[in-house]
């Protein structure tokens, strides 16, 4: 019996991620969005790590390369997620209300 080669398992495994992430984006609701952007971007995180052991287990140079844009796009992610939850919260945030200038005539 012939073994399977690593990038082989690599490439089966980023097509299944693939198809996991995008059901179980597109299958939220609108309203969960904002509660659930902290976790996906431990997620991301998590996917960083997986990408990285990937990349490092490959003897191929096809199967780094792809490790490496895996990680590459994974910080992206993280990076954009956090940029958004920020923006997020910063809506929540209570307003300060201006001092109305009242003009004094004669």
């Amino acid at each position: 019996m012939e073994t399977v080669s690593p990038t082989l398992i690599n490439l089966i495994i980023f097509v299944l991620a693939i198809y996991v992430g995008y059901h179980v984006v597109w299958t939220v609701t609108p309203a969960l969005h904002t509660p659930l952007m902290a976790v996906t971007n431990a997620i991301s995180a998590i996917i960083i790590i997986g990408a990285m052991l990937a990349a490092g287990m490959t003897e191929t140079t096809l199967g780094r390369s792809m490790g490496v844009l895996a990680v590459a796009l994974a910080a992206v992610n993280v990076f954009g997620g956090f940029l958004v939850t920020r923006r997020m919260l910063e809506m929540f945030k209570k307003k300060d209300k201006k001092a109305v200038s009242t003009k004094e005539g004669a």
